[in-house]
Parts: structure tokens; C-alpha cells; sequence
């Protein structure tokens, strides 16, 4: 087994299993460490007991490159694969895990995320998806180094360089872009009518009063350049926790059914939006869903399967799941959405 596979499989198991950052980072490190030896060296140093005097390797990392410069499977991978083995996919949901085609909510590096787009792109291609929509932030979200809009427009470039390269697999071109406080959008209208795919989502005075939030939400479900209307409570379950945000669930289930909107389930373990009452309540409304895993690493993208499984124990019909969809029409539905609207940009 190549080195640097065994690493980065490593933290992508890491990331599933959502151990703390360092360890993953510890790998992710290493195996950027070890892809830039000259050729040969590894096996050289492995052989000479040295692997640990380079910078960024530690007694852990250095035992993985020996054993699988070895060409064998490094007994740590080894554990971590059957532990997985008895524990993924998660029992729920996996019939419908099997139609997702690709994944509508997706950060890199270019904002929050901890990897670069092509190596969230190839984990996509490894996990088995057709595409994935890359959502990096909106600038307002500064703390994310949200993108700008010329940050954007270079972010599309390298969009179109890597398709070329990854096809048939697609990164549809999108962003997650902040609802502003009036239900306006934080970015250009013309450049986001550019997108295949546009998130938006609510990230400033989520305790913003039910009157203010519903109206709020309504008008960015009504923006001719959203289509999938994301972490509708912005709570969180774990961690830091935070309350859901207040606002007529009906109102504006009712605003995403009518301007064909796809309401997310967001798949993030933090996060699990909507609850479970509001998802069978937008299921009986009639919306369109988005199963999303908001993954800011490749190990992530694998958390997809926890939103399957709300999914199918709340009802979700898999016809009204978006990335269930080919690529092709799931960006046509886009153009038609916004023709139904009103004209884009």
C-alpha cells in the first residue's frame, strides 16, 4: 500500500468517525510530508530507522509510512478499518444512501474548509458520488474567510481546470450564501445567477424574532437564485450548542414548496437540521429535499448517511430528493425555478 494512501485513508476515518481535528490533521500533514520526498527516499529512510527526524512526522505517522512502504497495510489503518466495518453505513437509510448521486453542500479551503477542492473532489469520487456542489461562504461570514466576489470569479476558474481533468465526475459551481438581515443575499445577483447551484442559509441573529426570521427567510426562498434554503434552525445538538431559531415553519415550508426550493437536511453530527418534527412537517407540505453533508473535510462527506437516515424515518420520498438527481437536470431545474420566479441577476 502507498504511503500516503494509508495516511490519507487514515484521516478520512478519522473525519468520519469526527475524532478532533489534530489527530486528523497529524495525517493529512504527514502525507503532505512524505508525497513531496524525492523518489525512493521514503523507502530509504524507513529502511534506516530515520523516518522520524523529518519535520511533521511523529512515532505514529512514522510506524504507518514503514509498514506500508513495506507494502502491507499499516496495523493502525487496520483496526480502524474494522472498526468501521462494523459500524458504517449506519443501518437506517442505507437504500436510500444508495441513490444519492452527489452532494449539494460542500466547503474547502477557500473559506472554512481544511482541504483543498481537488482533494474534496476525489474523496466525492471515492465515496462513490457522480458530483458535488462546492458551497464555500458568502464574505459577509468573515470568520470563514467568506468569498468575494472576485475570489469567486478565480474560484470558477479553477472549477472549470479541475472538471477537465476529474470528468466524468462534476464540481458543480455554488457557494452557501448568508441571508442578510432584510432576507437579501450577500453576494452579486448576476454572479450568482451564474452558479449551478446556490445555498442559502442564515448565520447572524438566529434569535432574531419569529415576525422578523419568517418574513426574513420567505424572501430569500422567493430570490430567483436560491435553490436549496440550508440549516433551516442553525442550531446545534453537541458541542457549543445553540438553540433553534424562531420563525413559522409553515410560512415558510410553504414559501420553499412554491418556489421549488429544496428545504436541507443538513447531515452535519453537530447539526442534524431540520429537527424531526419540522422534517415530517415539510414533508407533508410537499417540499423538495437536499440530503447535505456541509463537510469541511473529506472524511465528512461520508455523514451524508446520518441525514438518510432521518430521512427515510421521517418519510422522504426519494423522487422529492434533489441529489438523488443527475447533475444535468438538477442544474435545468435551477433555470426552470428561475424562470418560474422571475428572470436571474
Amino acid at each position: 500500500m502507498e504511503p500516503v494512501a494509508a495516511l490519507n485513508r487514515i484521516a478520512f476515518l478519522l473525519e468520519r468517525g469526527n475524532e478532533p481535528t489534530y489527530r486528523v490533521k497529524a495525517f493529512r500533514n504527514a502525507a503532505g510530508v512524505v508525497r513531496d520526498l524525492a523518489s525512493g527516499e521514503v523507502e530509504r529512510r524507513a529502511a534506516a530507522g530515520t523516518l522520524r527526524q523529518l519535520k511533521g512526522i511523529g512515532d505514529v505517522t512514522a510506524k504507518v509510512i514503514a509498514e506500508a512502504a513495506a507494502g502491507g497495510v499499516p496495523g493502525y489503518l487496520a483496526e480502524l478499518e474494522e472498526a468501521a466495518s462494523k459500524a458504517w453505513p449506519p443501518e437506517d437509510g442505507r437504500a436510500l444512501r444508495a441513490l444519492l448521486r452527489g452532494d449539494c453542500h460542500v466547503h474547502s479551503d477557500w473559506s472554512d474548509g481544511g482541504s483543498p477542492i481537488r482533494e474534496m473532489a476525489e474523496a466525492a469520487i471515492e465515496i462513490g458520488h457522480e458530483y458535488m456542489v462546492l458551497t464555500d461562504h458568502s464574505p459577509r461570514l468573515t470568520v470563514a474567510r467568506g468569498l468575494t466576489a472576485e475570489r469567486l470569479r478565480s474560484q470558477l476558474e479553477v472549477v472549470r481546470e479541475l472538471n477537465a481533468e476529474l470528468s466524468p465526475f462534476r464540481i458543480l459551481t455554488g457557494i452557501e450564501v448568508d441571508i442578510l438581515d432584510d432576507g437579501s443575499l450577500d453576494q452579486e445577483a448576476e454572479l450568482l445567477a451564474e452558479l449551478d447551484v446556490v445555498v442559502a442559509s442564515v448565520h447572524s441573529k438566529l434569535r432574531m424574532p419569529s415576525e422578523e426570521m419568517t418574513p426574513r427567510m420567505v424572501m430569500a426562498a422567493a430570490n430567483p437564485n436560491v435553490d436549496i434554503l440550508g440549516h433551516c434552525t442553525g442550531r446545534y445538538i453537541s458541542g457549543k450548542q445553540r438553540p433553534e431559531s424562531e420563525f413559522d415553519a409553515e410560512i415558510v415550508f410553504e414559501a420553499c414548496r412554491q418556489f421549488g426550493v429544496a428545504v436541507e437536511i443538513n447531515s452535519r453530527v453537530e447539526r442534524l437540521d431540520p429537527p424531526r418534527r419540522l422534517l415530517r412537517l415539510a414533508v407533508e407540505m410537499g417540499c423538495l429535499f437536499a440530503i447535505d453533508s456541509d463537510a469541511h473535510a473529506p472524511g465528512q462527506l461520508d455523514w451524508v448517511a446520518y441525514g438518510c437516515s432521518r430521512a427515510e424515518e421521517c418519510g422522504v420520498p426519494a423522487e422529492r430528493i434533489v441529489n438523488t438527481w443527475e447533475a444535468e437536470r438538477l442544474v435545468e431545474s435551477r433555470e426552470e425555478r428561475g424562470r418560474r420566479k422571475g428572470k436571474r441577476g
